[in-house]
């Protein structure tokens, strides 16, 4: 074999990963957008609570109406046209939200974005996978340290936009605009051909390691099913740390506006750490320890900060739960995708959709517990959200030896 042909796919591989990588970055600022904008569109539309709840709640409900139908997308159009075609849709949805001139054409709005952004991560994290088996080594988690890089420039740009007195029109016309653009750009360098691949074999025709478990009948199942718990662990850390930690740390704990936010910072910040630090930690010790070492942390930080509650504490404490479950999800998606006996999409599809589910159903209960007892107990989620990964954690690849 000459040096040749050992030279270009590794070039068309270096470019497929910075084409994901910008896939990511996209669709992270896009929605990132329209958050800041969410207290000036209730103002303008002049409704209640109640009301805006149930509005927003349209983008995830949404996301669960479409998820399903983003494996089909895939085997019909391939995981890169259709990850830039879910960023082109989820771009129309952001603008139509931001220019709605009542609650239901807002909904309705949010409703299709999310739909659309639902499709859009199932494909770009098929379409980084697949580069991944490329690779022959964990990237995955670098794409999703992307994303939240790209959460901060979107949530960045609507601040400076607002600063500037830009209307919400104009600042989301220009914000679809510029990450469509981008991602047309980033499809050039995407993975040719289809994503279906021959059992064994990786999309040049080199031999590829697949995981050695039976994915027959009920191991399937059950196997898919710890995927889904593992995935929406990681979901239910998240979200306690976006909708509760601000309170928790105000409310209860009776800490400053600027110690307050540092909850939901620290959170954040140690998940894009442990995303970077991922994809290194995985290649070296497998899936299943590094699942097994973060759903640990997870339970005892958060665990030791709510058993002694004091401000310093509690935010390490949503550090150390963002740290431990930075690789839960990213870990979910890859062997979803590698189960064996599924059609092209299809793991990652449902693994993506029922994971969603966490956002939707966190919230509430940690409100009732919380309405019933205490926030405080409403937020032993976190440290169970630990646990649970730790117990199904055997599910995951160990080391490749």
């Amino acid at each position: 074999m000459s040096v040749d042909v050992l030279r270009r796919p590794a070039s068309a591989e270096r470019q497929a990963r910075v084409a994901v990588a910008v896939l990511f970055f996209t669709n992270g600022a896009l929605f990132a957008n329209l958050l800041p904008r969410y207290p000036q569109i209730k103002a303008d539309l002049d409704i209640g609570n109640a009301a805006y709840g149930l509005a927003v709640a349209a983008f995830p409900a949404g996301a669960i109406a479409a998820g399903l139908a983003a494996g089909v997308a895939i085997r019909w159009l391939g995981s890169a046209r259709t990850a830039v075609a879910g960023t082109l849709v989820t771009g129309v949805g952001i603008l139509a939200a931001g220019l709605a001139d009542s609650v239901v054409m807002f909904a309705a709005a949010l409703f299709l974005a999310g739909a659309a952004d639902s499709i859009t991560d199932v494909a770009q994290n098929a379409h980084g996978l697949r580069v991944q088996r490329r690779y022959g080594r964990s990237i995955i988690n670098s794409f999703h340290a992307v994303w939240s890089i790209g959460a901060v420039v979107g949530g960045s740009m609507a601040a400076a936009a607002i600063t500037l007195g830009l209307s919400r029109g104009q600042h989301l016309a220009v914000s679809a605009v510029v990450f469509a653009i981008t991602a047309c750009v980033a499809l050039r360098f995407c993975l040719p051909g289809p994503d279906t691949e021959p059992p064994g074999e990786t999309d040049d025709g080199r031999e590829a390691v697949r995981p050695e478990r039976a994915a027959a009948g009920p191991r399937a199942v059950y196997v898919l099913a710890a995927l889904v718990l593992i995935a929406t662990a990681g979901t239910l850390v998240e979200d306690a740390g976006s909708s509760w930690a601000t309170l928790y740390l105000s409310d209860s704990l009776d800490a400053s506006v600027t110690l307050a936010a540092c909850g939901f910072i620290a959170l954040v910040g140690a998940q894009f750490i442990g995303r970077l630090l991922g994809d290194r930690l995985v290649d070296r010790f497998g899936q299943r320890t590094v699942a097994r070492a973060g759903g640990l942390i997870a339970a005892a930080g958060m665990g030791l900060a709510l058993a002694v509650p004091t401000v310093p504490g509690t935010i390490l404490g949503f550090a150390a739960a963002g740290f431990g479950v930075a690789t839960l999800i990213p870990a979910a998606m890859h062997e979803a995708d590698e189960l064996p006996g599924l059609k092209a999409g299809s793991g990652l599809a449902i693994v993506s959709w029922l994971m969603r589910l966490g956002f939707l159903v966190s919230p509430p209960v940690v409100g009732l517990i919380a309405d019933a007892t205490s926030l405080r107990a409403g937020l032993l989620v976190v440290p169970l959200a630990g646990l649970l990964a730790l117990l199904l954690a055997g599910v995951l690849q160990a080391r490749k030896r």
